[in-house]
């Protein structure tokens, strides 16, 4: 059962900044006291995790960041990560490349790319169908993506969960904290979903996680850095207002794994891989032919090659 409503959420997100630095302020001193004291900020070297390292260090400086080093982080963004105070840095226990080759691409999202997997894999007739079919329109693949089921490659969701996932699980069963993390409900369905469920401080989860800006914006997270004049990666370019006083970064505006394919087909022109081939061309070539990342786009019929 829900303990949160999307009306709720919308009345969050239309706060004023510095009333949503408040209550983040508040989740987090919850968190601190529930655990006494034993937490920690799972810390990306994003502009969303700088924020939240920015807030959480005014209260209590002595929280550990820590970093994933999954290999697949823009070099600015690793750069940056490894430059700040107190950060620890953990490690995943296999390569990208053979986390494509047993399990398969991330493409699409999350969710549809656990649906093609399970379609394929499954030994469950009722779950199969579920998943061609659904239920009240919900908990199927996407009839636009159906043919992705034919495609000549592994596909699956299971990417995040090796290279993020599972070692920051290690870190929590070695040391006992729990976690923090700069993410936001606006990203994705199941971000939402967890915050109906949970709100940010999720104390009833089989895995507690604060997530303390659930409510916030994008447009929030650059006005807090121009706000606060706070120092992020290099990568992001600087921060520019529109005409119409909308915030956007002049270089990337994401920087997740530079090689997940999730959500590619929503990106803008140029998209994140034409870019690459602009910015960062030994990372470009290496994905497209290395890791073969050409091919899937090419059967997606998603562009990759910058005009």
């Amino acid at each position: 059962m829900e303990k949160h409503t999307v009306w709720e959420l919308k009345q969050k997100q239309s706060l004023s900044l510095d009333a949503k630095i408040q209550m983040t302020r508040l989740r987090l001193k919850l968190w601190h006291i529930k655990y006494e004291g034993g937490v920690y900020l799972a810390f990306s070297g994003g502009k969303d995790s700088t924020v939240l390292k920015h807030i959480l260090s005014d209260l209590f400086p002595d929280v550990p960041s820590v970093y994933c080093n999954t290999g697949l982080e823009y070099p600015e963004i690793k750069k940056f990560a490894l430059s700040q105070d107190t950060v620890t840095v953990i490690t995943p226990k296999m390569m990208f490349k053979d986390v494509i080759n047993t399990y398969g691409y991330p493409v699409i999202s999350k969710e549809q790319s656990s649906y093609i997997d399970e379609i394929r894999n499954t030994k469950s007739d009722k779950l199969r169908d579920l998943r061609l079919n659904g239920r009240n329109g919900s908990y199927k693949l996407s009839d636009k993506w159906k043919f992705m089921l034919n495609a000549p490659f592994k596909i699956s969701d299971h990417c995040c969960d090796v290279m993020k996932k599972a070692p920051f699980k290690i870190y929590e069963k070695e040391t006992g904290r729990k976690g923090i993390v700069g993410t936001m409900t606006d990203e994705s369905i199941l971000r939402l979903n967890s915050w109906l469920k949970f709100g940010c401080n999720a104390f009833d989860s089989h895995r507690p996680m604060s997530r303390p800006m659930s409510f916030w914006t994008e447009q929030d997270v650059l006005h807090y850095i121009v706000k606060y004049n706070l120092k992020i990666a290099s990568v992001y370019g600087d921060i520019v207002q529109d005409e119409n006083g909308k915030y956007h970064t002049t270089g990337c505006d994401r920087t997740g794994c530079m090689f997940c394919m999730y959500g590619i087909q929503k990106d803008g022109v140029p998209n994140r891989f034409q870019r690459m081939q602009q910015t960062h061309p030994r990372q470009y070539q290496f994905c497209l032919n290395e890791l073969g990342i050409k091919d899937v786009l090419e059967y997606m019929n998603i562009p990759y090659k910058y005009f």
